[in-house]
């Protein structure tokens, strides 16, 4: 068997090999994937090993190193190798690309031969290995001669391996990445205009009395020195020719570093949202069991207030930019993006969270985020919102736990309480957060006259006091009549008849103003339930 059919049988191997996929998978998590639950330690382990093996360089500029911080210091280089080995590992699939070739050969019945498919295996390698980071991981690695001072440099470049495990750092690169053409052509320029002015002045200077220019090497200091407006001084040309070239250097050097700056600046600009964005899925990513609230309109902001004071942990997603702006005003965490897609659910951490609210002003969009949320967390709590009473049905079946049809219900309570200007004057505070109209809950206590009596004993209007429901407690029999909702271990009777009799511990769920609700408390005797004490039943 030749060379070539070795190589290929042991491809098909490590393609069959559920422990070597296992043990790559773990390494290619480790080490790329910002979401991995390993990464964090991982970081904070490198990071450590870097600055302790540059403060011992430090140290040992002028003191000798004792035994035991060689022995760290080769540790370290040790591991950095291996990270190194293992980064160039999980680049890519190198037995791949011989099972591609060989299976490529035996389809068009030519025969297999080894070179191609090693030149493309070398051919990856070689373009991880000549990427900026892996180059510093190199430098940062090879020199390790301590007797030779210039090569100690060369260990400063583990500084530079803090990019690997700094998001902030790496999204700095990120974006110079991006401006790469304009940033090479200002290279260029920056090269052609050094050169020829440190041509110019050393033509014009070398061997003027009382000058320092004196090879090329200071021109082109001087020239790079002028160029960038720093101007040190201790090189200063003394012939009427070099002042000109310096006055065309400074000139030339303002404009370079307003180009730069502009780059630099459009950069930023441009990459904002997105690193606002990540920043929104690192915070998530440290979450659990939060909320989820997509849709950020009239109801989504009610929602998100209520949640902010409760003093939950949700996120906000919209796809209105003015909404997501609106949001963030508020102190809220919050994302412009499309939550139907199933990526931005993932990267919101819906594994983890607890429920997702979709609160969209579209039926449409919330039965497709119903379906993707439960396809990807079969156990998240789903309330949907249904503008059309038609669409309640369609988003339980794709996965709703419970539905919600404001307008229905806003629809339902103006028909009950029409011709009540006391009941709409109490929505009109609760819509507009008014703190002296609202709503309140009173419990009839245990031994109240009031037990068994119906409600037209109350008289709510001469109260200027609309009632909006009972909620009945366990164990109590059923009212009959009224329309009732169950609510857990509780019965909700919504605006029930007046002949609707009354029974220990019942809660009135009242509209009105706050002095409204506090005279009609203390001439009844009743209380609000915060600080229930549970009472003894009365005997049946």
């Amino acid at each position: 068997m030749t060379v070539a059919h070795k190589l290929v049988e042991f491809s098909y191997r490590l393609e069959e090999s559920v422990r070597y996929r296992r043990v790559k998978a773990f390494f290619h998590d480790l080490l790329e994937n910002p979401r991995s639950p390993w990464r964090a330690p991982f970081d904070v382990t490198m990071m450590v090993l870097v600055l302790s093996s540059v403060a011992l360089l430090i140290y040992g500029v002028k003191n000798p190193l004792p035994g035991w911080a060689l022995a760290y210091e080769r540790g370290v280089v040790t591991v950095f190798i291996l990270e190194y080995l293992l980064r160039l590992w999980v680049y890519n699939d190198s037995h791949r690309i011989f099972i591609d070739h060989y299976e490529r050969a035996q389809f068009l019945g030519h025969p297999f031969r080894l070179g191609p498919p090693l030149r493309e295996a070398l051919r990856k390698k070689w373009d991880y290995a000549t990427q900026p980071l892996a180059i510093i991981d190199l430098l940062a690695i090879l020199p390790d001669f301590r007797s030779v001072r210039l090569l100690r440099i060369f260990l400063l470049f583990r500084l530079f391996k803090l990019m690997r495990y700094t998001r902030s750092i790496n999204e700095f690169t990120s974006v110079l990445g991006q401006k790469r053409t304009e940033l090479l052509t200002l290279v260029v320029f920056l090269a052609f205009v050094v050169f020829a002015s440190a041509t110019a002045i050393y033509i014009f200077e070398v061997g003027t009395e009382g000058s320092h220019i004196r090879h090329l090497f200071d021109a082109v200091y001087w020239a790079l020195v002028t160029l960038t407006t720093v101007g040190y001084g201790d090189i200063v040309p003394h012939t009427p020719q070099g002042r000109v070239v310096a006055m065309v250097l400074i000139i030339t050097g303002i404009g370079v570093i307003s180009f730069f700056t502009s780059i630099i600046v459009s950069a930023f600009s441009e990459k904002l949202p997105e690193v606002n964005a990540q920043r929104v899925f690192n915070e998530v990513e440290r979450r659990a069991h939060h909320t989820i609230l997509c849709g950020f309109g009239r109801i989504g902001q009610v929602v998100a207030r209520n949640l902010h004071a409760a003093r939950e942990r949700f996120v906000v997603v919209d796809t209105a930019p003015e909404r997501v702006r609106v949001a963030k005003s508020l102190g809220y965490l919050a994302l412009e993006g499309n939550p139907q897609e199933n990526a931005l659910l993932e990267r919101l951490n819906i594994q983890g969270a607890e429920r997702i609210l979709c609160l969209t002003g579209d039926d449409v969009a919330n039965v497709y985020i119903t379906l993707s949320a439960r396809q990807l967390n079969p156990h998240i709590q789903i309330i949907a919102r249904a503008n059309q009473r038609e669409n309640k049905i369609k988003l339980q079946r794709a996965g709703a736990d419970h539905t919600v049809a404001p307008y229905e219900t806003a629809g339902q309570v103006a028909a009950q309480f029409v011709g009540q200007p006391v009941a709409f004057e109490a929505f009109y505070g609760l819509l507009t957060d008014e703190a002296q109209v609202g709503a309140d809950a009173v419990r009839i206590t245990a031994g109240s006259s009031l037990v068994g009596q119906p409600l037209a004993t109350l008289d709510f209007a001469r109260h200027k006091l609309i009632l909006f429901g009972v909620v009945r407690e366990a164990g109590h029999p059923p009212a009959r009549g009224p329309r009732s909702y169950r609510l857990r271990e509780r019965r909700f009777y919504f605006n029930p008849a007046p002949d609707f009799r009354l029974e220990d511990d019942d809660l009135l769920i009242v509209f009105g103003h706050a002095h409204s609700i506090a005279h009609f408390k203390e001439q009844y005797a009743l209380r609000s339930p915060r600080r229930r004490a549970t009472p003894p039943r009365k005997a049946a």
